[in-house]
């Protein structure tokens, strides 16, 4: 069973609902023959590169509400990410441009541990407050997930493939009628939009697991030519249709 997933590095939702998932896949007897794939989806992709603006005044802005208020909504999703095991540091948190980011998570993905990227740009911004836009930090990122560092520059600055691929995963999305994340997509048969709550996970994976291993309808009789057991006799009404 395949899994895609559509998120941002700087959604809280999007962390919440990633850890959702992971606790549903424990619950299910197949879960580790469960495989992922994390899709590129900017939430403002006009964010600054240069400046790192602090959060709460980015969503006082937005929403046209008091700092005070933009703080408290913080400290909402704050409590909800404590709740699955996670520490949202919210108070330090930097709003920044996340192209560079979703680049880097192209480049792990395909070396095979796009997952691991994942999973480390997520703590670096919710936890640890760092500035996912600033490529120095991006860069010592993928350094701890055992990257070379030049090799890692040399993806940012001159693959223009990586970009490609994450505009390409915006354009799926939207094909999709993807507007906002976490959007997950299971075996491309049902769809999780958002942080839902485990148990909504559990019913769509067993749902989607459950069809998998439905039996097949057989079409046509049963006296068509066919190999079985190392013969490849031709039954004698076949054989009479096509004289």
């Amino acid at each position: 069973m395949k899994i895609e997933i559509w998120s941002d590095f700087v959604c809280p939702f999007c962390y919440i609902g990633k850890r959702h998932l992971e606790q549903a896949l424990a619950q299910v007897p197949f879960g580790s023959e469960v495989s992922f794939e994390f899709k590129s989806f900017e939430l403002d992709p006009r964010a600054s590169r240069d400046s790192a603006v602090p959060v709460v005044d980015m969503l006082a802005k937005k929403y046209g509400v008091t700092r005070e208020q933009a703080w408290q909504m913080n400290a909402n999703v704050a409590a909800q990410a404590a709740r699955v095991g996670l520490e949202y540091n919210f108070e330090k948190w930097v709003s920044a441009n996340t192209f560079d980011a979703h680049r880097l998570a192209q480049f792990a993905a395909e070396r095979g541990k796009g997952t691991e990227m994942t999973e480390r740009l997520f703590y670096a911004h919710f936890t640890e407050a760092k500035n996912l836009g600033d490529r120095e930090t991006l860069l010592a990122l993928a350094e701890e997930v055992g990257f070379d560092r030049a090799e890692a520059a040399a993806a940012l600055l001159e693959r223009d493939d990586l970009a490609e691929r994450v505009r390409s995963d915006e354009r799926e999305a939207a094909e999709l009628g993807v507007r906002g994340v976490p959007f997950f997509v299971i075996d491309r048969k049902y769809a999780v939009s958002g942080a839902q709550p485990v148990a909504v996970f559990v019913g769509a994976l067993n749902k989607a697991w459950d069809e998998r291993k439905a039996s097949l309808t057989v079409v046509g009789g049963g006296d068509a030519a066919v190999c079985e057991d190392g013969s490849c006799a031709v039954p004698e009404g076949a054989a009479k249709r096509a004289d």
